[in-house]
């Protein structure tokens, strides 16, 4: 069953449009790869789908209603939990809180999320400032399912970590898909997405010009539309 439904979608910032016609899908369950250059329109259409940035043309539907002209604080009460580019933990707050903060009722607790991540266990009592990146990535994820979210967005997730940290936080991801989550990710890192990944979509200059099955998407694709 399809969760959330992309349709045309457009959006603007002011006079400039960034999006001219993205068309994406997540089903109950399934782990979607969003994909494209730098510049592309993924991080826009992911604050597109959580009401961060106006949609003007298109649908944007999500367990069967339209949230295309919701609030963003709205869409996040429906089930949507997002951990942002740049990972944006609460810095003055410490990790206990940043997850108190966030917390709604459901399987997902902070017991629960220090168990998935036993560095912030470890952390609880230190300010979000004070962890490295891999650690506020790890922070950023938890926060993100103390929502208790029916679908889960990460844009960039491993992006600028260390090498061992970016395999922690994939190995999550793939315990996560194993739990029936249903995830839309954006990544750079093909290696490791594609394996992840159920279905991907490719998008160039604002529009979906690509989707299909992981293993579908052949070297030449991949330099046509990901390459450098």
């Amino acid at each position: 069953m399809s969760l959330l439904q992309v349709s045309a979608i457009e959006a603007r910032y002011g006079p400039v449009q960034a999006l001219f016609g993205v068309d994406l899908d997540v089903s109950e369950g399934e782990v979607v790869a969003l994909m494209g250059r730098n510049g592309m329109g993924k991080t826009t259409t992911i604050r597109a789908i959580l009401g961060l940035t106006p949609v003007s043309s298109g649908t944007v539907r999500f367990a069967g209603r339209e949230i295309g002209t919701m609030a963003s604080h709205r869409i996040a009460r429906l089930g949507i939990g997002l951990v942002p580019e740049g990972r944006r933990c609460f810095p003055n707050l410490t990790v206990e809180e940043n997850l108190l903060a966030a917390a709604r009722k459901g399987r997902w607790s902070r017991t629960a999320v220090e168990e998935l991540f036993p560095r912030l266990r470890e952390r609880r009592d230190q300010y979000a400032h004070s962890l490295s990146g891999g650690e506020q990535q790890m922070l950023a994820i938890g926060r993100a399912l103390m929502t208790n979210p029916t679908l889960l967005v990460l844009d960039e997730a491993t992006e600028g970590l260390a090498p061992v940290i970016r395999h922690d936080i994939w190995n999550v991801i793939r315990k996560l898909k194993d739990e029936g989550q249903s995830i839309l990710i954006v990544d750079k890192t093909l290696s490791e997405l594609l394996p992840a990944a159920d279905r991907c979509f490719v998008l160039e200059k604002g529009v979906t010009v690509w989707s299909g099955l992981p293993g579908e998407l052949t070297p030449e694709l991949q330099d046509r539309y990901l390459g450098v």
